[in-house]
């Protein structure tokens, strides 16, 4: 690691009980920080908005472990952020590579694709908003499990046409896999189940295939060069399945706590002062739901000033959860949300070559979800408002691991 290194290295914290605090410590030390991650792998720390931006557009920087990491050797096995840091598909490709691979999935996520898909993702809301319609007034539910997973897993499910009785395990193991605070016992256990079921989500697909994405991979009819292997398949499902819902997942579940916890912008909406896309991009910005997405190297040295160094080889861990929060960007309450303000400009969808493919089906999600949920249950409230939710233990994905909800519908004759 680099001789012009920090004497100090703050381990990051695997539960993310309080990232937005600890991103703030990070950022006004310096424009990289080094820290530990699991496993005693070290890494850079970058939390400001314009060094996320700059180097994630930056060609020094690659996100392909097997030629630009030399310190792979040392990881130990099991190391819990192994499934996100060394999958073999185009998010860790570097260059032509990384573009090529891209190209055989991103058709399906230009925003005339997703728009498609609007009345699939309408009539899946309305079917699990119906459900909390029907429980008792006065009866709880965990929103998250109740609307946000099964909304999100049910569309990207579909679109890859994953079988109904692999969907509610592998969404569990994807789950697990993102849980950084896992021991390497742990997390050998839960990256050998997760690759267990994509295996038999790969051999389910080639004996029974269809006209869905999973199939077209397999085949390589959406390739753009010679077909996957095995290895590459297995990360690709996982990557895409993983991605296509845990974003979403977190960004519908955190916009309704804003909202609840914040009726002041919640009769905004409902007064059309300002709209579900205003609470969607704000929640965006100050409740990204990607934080640090692992890893990136430096293919050459980097000079970020102030003293810090990167050397070529070193691994670099971005916030993208907290450039939203940045005061330089955001110099007014950059911590409290607020829908109203002028400028909501986040990175939450990442930057660059890398800028997530599936942004659109995200928001797409989020404002369906939001929209049929309080028009159709007005009346929704916290079922604890005095407790807030605890984090998903994980620095990878942010937003509340259940939030807990009383539908209480309105009376037949008052919904609209």
């Amino acid at each position: 690691m680099s001789s012009s290194a920090p004497r100090r290295c703050p381990v990051l914290d695997p539960t993310a009980r309080a990232a937005h605090a600890e991103a703030a410590a990070l950022r006004a030390e310096g424009p990289a920080v080094l820290v530990e991650l699991p496993g005693g792998v070290r890494a850079w720390s970058v939390t400001r908005h314009n060094v996320i931006q700059a180097l994630t557009g930056d060609p020094r920087v690659s996100r392909d472990f097997r030629q630009h990491w030399p310190g792979l050797a040392d990881v130990p096995e099991g190391w819990p952020l192994a499934p996100v840091a060394l999958q073999q598909n185009f998010l860790n490709a570097y260059g032509t590579e990384h573009h090529r691979l891209r190209r055989s999935v991103a058709p399906s996520f230009t925003p005339r694709r997703v728009e498609e898909m609007r009345p699939q993702v309408q009539a899946t809301a309305d079917h699990l908003i119906s459900t909390l319609a029907e429980l008792p007034p006065g009866e709880s539910v965990d929103l998250r499990k109740a609307l946000s997973l099964p909304l999100t897993i049910t569309v990207i499910c579909d679109l890859f046409g994953v079988p109904d009785f692999l969907r509610g395990p592998l969404g569990a193991a994807i789950d697990a896999v993102l849980d950084t605070a896992a021991d390497l016992e742990r997390g050998l256990a839960i990256q050998t189940e997760l690759h267990r079921l994509l295996t038999r989500l790969l051999r389910h697909k080639e004996s029974h295939p269809g006209t869905d994405l999973t199939s077209d991979l397999i085949t390589g009819s959406a390739a753009d060069g010679p077909p996957l292997s095995e290895p590459e398949l297995l990360d690709t499902f996982f990557l895409m399945l993983g991605a296509g819902y845990e974003t979403a997942v977190n960004l519908i579940t955190s916009a309704v706590h804003a909202a609840l916890t914040h009726p002041e912008h919640l009769g905004a909406v409902r007064e059309n002062t300002i709209g579900w896309g205003d609470v969607i991009e704000e929640t965006l910005r100050h409740q990204g739901p990607v934080n640090y997405l692992p890893m990136r190297y430096a293919v050459e040295d980097i000079d970020l000033g102030d003293g810090v160094l990167i050397r070529q080889g070193d691994p670099i861990i971005i916030a993208f959860a907290a450039a939203g929060r940045d005061p330089e960007l955001h110099p007014q309450n950059p911590d409290e949300f607020d829908p109203t303000r002028a400028s909501k400009e986040h990175l939450a969808f990442g930057h660059g070559p890398h800028f997530c493919l599936g942004a659109h089906l995200a928001r797409l999600e989020a404002h369906i979800a939001l929209a049929t949920l309080f028009t159709r249950l007005p009346h929704v409230a916290l079922a604890h408002p005095e407790e807030p939710p605890s984090p998903v233990p994980s620095f990878i994905v942010n937003g509340p691991s259940s939030l807990h909800v009383v539908p209480t519908p309105a009376a037949a004759g008052q919904r609209e």
